[in-house]
Order: C-alpha cells, then structure tokens, then sequence
C-alpha cells in the first residue's frame, strides 16, 4: 500500500525498521531461487502451486477473516498487482535480478504520475524533480541501446506501473479489508492465472528463456521442493513487512523497503556470481532516492 505521511514529532520504531529490512532479507534471497525452478518449470505452473501453497496456509491461519467486505474492489486490486507479479517472475528468469527489482520499485514515482495526471493533484517542484531522477535512474539501470533495441527490459518498468495501480486501488477500494483477505485475494488471484496458463499454453523444452511461454511441465520432486521453498519465504518476508507496517508508521518504515535493491543484488552476487555495473548501482541508487524524496513529502 502506498505509505501515507507522518508527522515531525513522531518516532521512527527500531523494531519496525527490523522487521521491514528483515522482509526484505528474506524476500531478495526468495527471489534469487528463481533460476532454480526456470530451467524445467513454467512461470504458470510456479503461481499456480505457489498460489494454491499460500492460500492453504493462510486458511489454517484465519478462515474466518479471508471473506471480502466488497468481492470486486478485492479481485479489482488483485488484478492489477497479480498482473505485476507475473511481469516480476518472468523478468527473474531472464534478466538480471538487480534490474528486474529497480523496474518494480519505480512504482512510487507511477502512483504520484496518476495522482497529477488522472487525479487532478498537484506536486511541488521537490517531487517534480523526483519524478525526473527517478526515470534518469530507470534508464541507467536498463540502459536501452537504439542500434539494438530490447523491449524486454522494459518489462519490470511495466510490473512497477502495475504495483502502482493496485497500490492506489487498495487505497481507494479497500479501505477496511483485512491483510489476510487482501493477501488471500492476491495469491487467489495469481493462482488462477496460472491454472489459465497452464490450460492454454502447451508444454514446452526445458530452458528457462521458456518459463513464462509454456504451461505445465513435469513436476520433478525438485521442482516441487523449491516451489514449496519460495512459497515458505515468500509468506515470512511478507509476514515481517506486515509487521513492520503495524509498529512503525508508514510513511517512515517504508523507505526501509529500498534495502531490498542491495539484497537481491547481494544475493545474487552471493548465489550466483553476478555482479551489479557501477552505472546499474549508480541508476538503483537514483530510483531509491526519488522514491524515498517522494514517499516522504507531504502528499499530493
């Protein structure tokens, strides 16, 4: 959810930093398991397991309180942000981590866009200028060649657009829902556009350049293992941002999320081998300071 705006006098919570940089721990290291289930799962076949996983957890926690106050505005948001996701997912499995993360945190410069240009708000020339570093930064980190131009790296721009949307929706249709029943909504929702993709696309060869183009592969009892394990770290990191976000105030804990740059880049420096350019660290570093400059100001 876009974070709102706290006042001077009130005190940044330590355990609610704890919690938010410990999500975002957890979750760049869950992201970076993605190359272990590309190469011979499909993109469909994660959410759809993934999906399915999480919703049976989350029933054992609190059935009761999964029921929507308005069935609509909760599929509405869903869509939007498991339409991110998907972009998200598939990005991992061809790009590298670092740029696939900067892209999805563009998101805050896409919810002040649609706040002046379909809302009618206006914004002072601190997060004007924002708005600017932040798109400079998009671009030194997917640093797009005209003599050889890729619209794939656009992609995690794309996913970030869409958080955006669904950050708003949340804000404005679900004011009153639950965590549990935004969260079941979501996984609900990615879980049937997996059964979708599963249904129509045809399975495919092995590779992880296919995993977003085909449907259901061969569950292997790896396969299985590390989707499990995705599912496992993916609902402890989201636990921990929820967390962080009911001690701490938002507008002062959610800049803390920018640590999931370094993590993610870490990880997979850690993981992987792969390391992040020093005009790529210098874009990320853009993107987290025009997020931080407009999350902090007072809103629109």
């Amino acid at each position: 959810m876009t974070p709102q705006i706290a006042l001077p006098d009130q005190i940044i919570s330590p355990r609610a930093v704890l919690y938010i940089i410990a999500g975002m721990a957890v979750l760049g290291l869950n992201d970076n398991f993605i190359p272990y289930i590309a190469p011979e799962g499909s993109l469909w076949q994660f959410h759809l397991l993934r999906g399915l996983l999480a919703l049976g957890v989350l029933g054992v926690i609190g059935w009761g309180s999964l029921r929507p106050k308005r069935l609509w505005a909760v599929v509405g948001r869903s869509l939007f942000q498991a339409g991110s996701m998907l972009i998200y997912f598939g990005c991992l499995a061809i790009l590298p981590i670092g740029i696939v993360v900067a892209g999805l945190f563009t998101s805050p410069i896409f919810v002040l866009l649609i706040a002046v240009i379909f809302q009618g708000k206006r914004v002072g020339w601190v997060r004007s200028l924002a708005i600017v570093t932040g798109f400079a930064g998009a671009l030194l980190v997917i640093r797009p060649d005209p003599a050889a131009l890729d619209l794939v790296v656009f992609l995690p721009i794309l996913a970030g657009l869409l958080y955006a949307i669904g950050a708003i929706a949340t804000r404005a249709w679900c004011e009153g829902e639950t965590t549990l029943t935004l969260s079941a909504g979501f996984f609900a929702m990615l879980a049937i556009c997996g059964a979708l993709g599963c249904l129509l696309l045809p399975a495919g060869a092995p590779g992880a350049e296919g995993f977003a183009s085909r449907g259901w592969m061969p569950l292997t009892a790896d396969l299985l293992f590390w989707i499990s394990v995705q599912t496992a770290l993916a609902l402890v990191g989201i636990f921990c941002l929820f967390r962080g976000y009911q001690l701490g105030e938002a507008s002062q804990v959610a800049v803390y999320e920018y640590a999931l740059l370094i993590f993610a880049s870490g990880w997979a420096w850690y993981l992987w081998g792969d390391l992040v350019s020093p005009v790529a660290m210098a874009g990320m570093a853009l993107i987290a300071l025009a997020g931080i400059i407009i999350v902090s100001r007072r809103s629109v």
